[in-house]
């Protein structure tokens, strides 16, 4: 049995915070719920800090309550960090105050001036939510970062961020023309280059703007030449109080140098006017592939000579990751496989420009260089030629942060020394002695980085829950400090300062109390992510060190280890944030999408799960006996009773909490197939549901799902009966209020016998398939049935048999069984069982005659493939193929058939977990000489039995309207593979989608 756990609540003072600011007209969301600050307690980063609450402004007004509510003395203990994508290396933004999370609503893009090429914008505009709006001008905003998809503006000013294309595009400082800033006290603060003469009347201002000017004129003025001995030449700079650029080239005086990378210690950004630049017209990326890393890294230098716009380096740990990730298929080509010369690093090389004719011939030119180049032996090269080749290949390399996280074992590269930068000359051998450093502790790594810019991401893999390896971070991080210092460079070169902060003094020496001095006019209580960058003077409170904040591991080893083997797919979260795309039109995580609650996408559940455990070991429970040793549902019944007359009346429990979060999972495995990590939240949501309903009881919603595969072949019996109850409005209203269900989904009156007959279809049995010649059974399939395509769909069943009798297939109609998948979602794991073991042992021996199995929806198709696969006690399910993985071997090329454009929209499932499944539809349909195009889409909203959930509709009709609802009505018929996904456009859009199967059965000949 579960433990029931209490909700952990905030320090007192923090509460009264929260009261007062209740009171002050806070327009926003706050919250003190233990699952909002659980979530918000890590980031991508080794680190954990549970605040006490976190807050949501509207708008900068609300952000100026928050600020002026601080600076009153009786709130001098209260502490605030902004948050914005929450994806930072180094815990930036981890507090164990308030956390000010500017992302959820200040989101907005402002105003686009193409005339001029600036944008303004709020805090939490993510970059390519920005560049998606700015591509239809022909702009883009430059700085590039690998998590580009969820990271913010505010996040990339408050890290003064860089990444790929840095030696051409610079850093975000250098597109930030103007900021709107709150200090603390509420006072507006706007910051942009300006002269003399204004810097006077800046200086000249009452309260803290002018306090804050006045300061950093003075260090400017009187500090110069210290701060031309101790900033490095480079171009990565320093992140956080730049001193060195409060005078731009032109002798402007511009503040924003020092609140560009600030980490929010300074003030809260909450408006930005940015920079953008034209799109290059035309890009072609040369990848090289070396046999050795640090032949790729040597070789960086002389590639340099020829001005590409970037020069990045992968080595072979992140290949072989990326080789076994979804991103592989669509980059395959450019990276040849040679057994007897692997591929252990490699350069990707991009040339850009509007005309294609001189950057070919820039390339043309590179390419001569290194056929003609023995400096360093390389293995070739190939090309990515233009915008779409260019982008899949840097897809790639984007994920190398999340799949460094995705290796077998405990033992997992962690970042915490992970961006130094020195000289670029200087880069291969400061690298050489780096890796020797870590050799010499016997530890393993990977390595990818920014070559042209000498920035190199290496993360030492260690398992953070041995306290032995975790004290490494210690000595780890001084030795790389003092080896980066002697190579002329920085230990924080890209990704901020954060809990790394402790190495500042050391490296700013006699400039240090300079910083002191601007951080005390900004923050003189220092209540601003304190404990980062640096303290003002006087601070009782000092830099945190990178081995005094709590790490992930300090939590991690608390959970027995056979649980936390059990439950890998979520504990191994390494909070990379991929599942936070903010992208509509992809699959990724469509709670997080609609919601914009960090509780509820992948990365938020996994933490709470992670939380749920240990909070459980640490209540004595053992989840796995508890799991094993059900007793009888009837003799429990009273105390689950019990329990949710408790759980009614408000009594505290944080698996409440968890299961809210896990209620709201759509189950669609987009995050099992996208994730890097592989975190699989349906997975461990349905372990869950199933421990957390031996102590509550299942509303009869659950039970009505979960037995609807076996109800439902009684029920066809009478359809006509069946549709008139459930399409009356009495009984829609008595589910609806009672059961929380409604749209319920009508039996087909289609029959089915005709088609069976016509087409020859006999039941599959051993004995029939083999009596089958060899001959026969190449010519023969095994349909395996669904309930939904059988009984609610059965046009479309028989449209796939009548396609499979005219290609000159004798199909055989497997029986009937209850596949299992709405008992996996709802969490009867028991009941699931069974039905895998049933259904798997059925299948093994129809599959054993040598005749192929296929099934009709996909969503229904992949549990043979995924959940069946780790049900204890199956030994072996034989694969079921998806429709298009037949078709594709046995359909023959024909001609034309249409002129017209077919466009898919996949299902979701389909799509992530199978990523060569919509090309595979594309080549199908060129077989008939029919062009089908993919669709960028993200999830439907339905998804399964989600969308007809009534706790659910909202939800479900924002993902549809998010991505779907904008897809139908372009050129060209809309084609979808889901049962769910056309059952959704059915209910939502009053539209009746065909399956592609559909088409080709209208165009195939026999």
């Amino acid at each position: 049995m579960i433990a029931q756990l209490p909700t952990s609540a905030p320090a007192a003072d923090y509460a009264d915070f929260l009261a007062a600011l209740r009171a002050s007209g806070f327009r926003g969301q706050f919250s003190a719920d233990y699952a909002t600050r659980t979530v918000l307690a890590t980031d991508n980063s080794i680190y954990q800090r549970l605040p006490q609450a976190a807050v949501f402004p509207l708008d900068a007004d609300d952000v100026a309550r928050v600020a002026t509510l601080t600076a009153e003395p009786r709130f001098r203990q209260v502490k605030l960090t902004p948050r914005g994508g929450g994806t930072g290396t180094n815990g930036q933004s981890l507090t164990d105050g308030i956390v000010v999370d500017l992302s959820r609503h200040m989101n907005n893009i402002l105003e686009i001036n193409v005339e001029e090429r600036w944008v303004r914008v709020q805090a939490g505009v993510v970059k390519d939510q920005l560049n998606a709006a700015l591509k239809p001008h022909g702009l883009f905003f430059a700085p590039e970062l690998s998590t580009s998809n969820r990271a913010t503006v505010g996040g990339m000013i408050n890290t003064d961020a860089s990444g790929q294309g840095s030696c051409t595009y610079g850093k975000t400082r250098d597109h930030v023309l103007e900021l709107h800033s709150v200090l603390l006290g509420g006072e507006r603060l706007h910051t942009l280059a300006i002269d003399d003469q204004a810097l006077e009347q800046a200086c000249a201002q009452p309260g803290r703007s002018g306090e804050v000017y006045r300061m950093a004129r003075q260090i400017q003025q009187t500090q110069g030449e210290l701060i031309e001995t101790i900033f490095p030449k480079l171009n990565r700079c320093l992140t956080g109080y730049d001193l060195a650029h409060l005078r731009d080239e032109q002798g402007r005086f511009n503040l924003n140098s020092v609140l560009c990378g600030a980490e929010g210690s300074l003030g809260y950004v909450v408006e930005a006017k940015l920079n953008v630049l034209p799109i290059p017209k035309y890009a072609v990326l040369v990848n090289v592939r070396y046999s050795s890393f640090m032949d790729a890294l040597r070789d960086a230098n002389a590639l340099m000579a020829h001005k590409p716009l970037s020069i990045e380096t992968v080595d072979s740990k992140v290949l072989m990751l990326a080789m076994k990730d979804i991103v592989w298929h669509s980059v395959a080509e450019y990276f040849p496989a040679q057994a007897e010369r692997p591929t252990l690093g490699i350069n990707l090389v991009e040339f850009c420009g509007d005309d294609p004719a001189e950057v070919n011939a820039r390339v043309q030119a590179f390419v001569a260089h290194l056929q003609a180049d023995t400096g360093v032996e390389r293995l070739g090269h190939t090309l990515a030629e233009g915008a779409e080749a260019v982008t899949r290949v840097y897809t790639m390399r984007k994920r190398s942060v999340g799949l460094l996280g995705n290796v077998e074992g405990e033992v997992r590269p962690q970042p915490f020394v992970e961006d130094t930068a020195v000289p670029p000359e200087q880069l291969a051998d400061y690298i050489a002695d780096f890796r020797a450093l870590l050799d010499s502790y016997g530890l393993a790594y990977g390595m990818f980085g920014h070559v042209d810019a000498g920035v190199l991401h290496v993360r030492p893999a260690l398992d953070m829950k041995d306290p032995a390896q975790a004290a490494l971070v210690k000595p780890i991080s001084d030795a790389v400090a003092a080896l980066t210092h002697r190579y002329g460079g920085l230990l924080w070169g890209e990704h901020g300062k954060g809990l790394r902060s402790e190495y500042v003094p050391d490296f700013f020496g006699e400039l240090y109390p300079a910083l002191q001095s601007l951080k005390g006019a900004f923050d003189p209580y220092n209540q601003l992510n304190p404990g980062k960058i640096c303290t003002p003077p006087g601070s009782e409170q000092g830099l945190i060190k990178v081995n005094e904040a709590p790490m992930r591991g300090d939590f991690d080893r608390q959970i027995d280890e056979r649980v936390w083997q059990s439950f890998g797919s979520a504990v191994h979260c390494n909070g990379n944030g991929a599942c936070y795309n903010f992208d509509p039109n992809d699959a990724m995580c469509p709670s997080w999408k609609a919601t914009r609650e960090r509780q509820h996408s992948p990365k938020g559940r996994a933490s709470l799960i992670r939380e749920w455990l240990r909070l459980q070991g640490a209540a004595s429970i053992d989840v796995l006996a508890a799991a094993k040793n059900k007793t009888s549902w009837l003799k429990e019944l009273p105390k689950r009773l019990r329990n949710n007359q408790a759980r009614s009346r408000g009594d505290a429990d944080f698996s409440h909490e968890v299961y809210e979060a896990m209620a709201g999972c759509l189950a669609c495995k987009s995050c099992a197939g996208q994730c890097p990590i592989k975190v699989n939240v349906p997975e461990f949501r349905s372990r869950f549901l199933e421990l957390y309903h031996g102590r509550y009881q299942r509303p009869l919603r659950d039970y009505l799902i979960g037995s609807l595969e076996f109800s439902i072949p009684y029920l066809a019996y009478a359809p006509g009966l069946y549709n008139a109850v459930m399409g009356s409005k009495w009984v829609s209203r008595l589910l609806e209020r009672h059961v929380g269900m409604l749209d319920s989904p009508l039996i087909s009156r289609y029959n089915l016998q005709n088609t069976l007959t016509r087409c020859n279809v006999r039941a599959a049995s051993v004995p029939a398939l083999r009596e089958l010649t060899p001959a026969q059974r190449e010519r023969s399939i095994v349909l395996v049935q669904d309930a939904f395509t059988r009984y609610f769909e059965t046009p479309l069943l028989a449209s796939f048999i009548e396609l499979a009798h005219r290609l000159g297939h004798k199909v055989f109609l497997a029986p009937y069984s209850a596949n299992g998948k709405p008992l996996h979602v709802q969490g009867f794991l028991g009941a699931f069982a069974k039905a895998a073991i049933r259904n798997a042992n059925q299948l093994k021996a129809l599959a054993d005659c040598g005749v192929p199995l296929v099934g009709l929806d996909p969503a229904m198709t992949l549990v043979y493939r995924q959940e069946y696969q780790k049900v204890e006690g199956l030994s072996d399910c034989p694969k079921v193929l998806l429709p298009q993985e037949w078709l594709i071997d046995v359909l023959p090329e024909q001609a034309a058939g249409a002129s017209e454009t077919f466009r898919l929209l996949a299902h979701c499932t389909e799509k992530t977990n199978v990523p060569a499944s919509t090309r595979q539809w594309e080549q199908v349909f060129a077989r008939l000489g029919l062009k089908l195009v993919t669709e960028a889409t993200g999830c439907c909203g339905m998804s399964g039995t989600y969308g007809h959930e009534a706790r659910n509709q909202d939800t479900s009709r924002t993902i549809f309207e998010q991505s779907w609802a904008g897809k139908l009505d372009k050129q060209g018929e809309a084609l979808a593979t889901g049962y769910s996904c056309r059952s959704q456009v059915k209910r939502m859009a009053d539209r009746q989608l065909r399956h592609p199967l559909e088409v080709l059965l209208q165009y195939a000949k026999g």
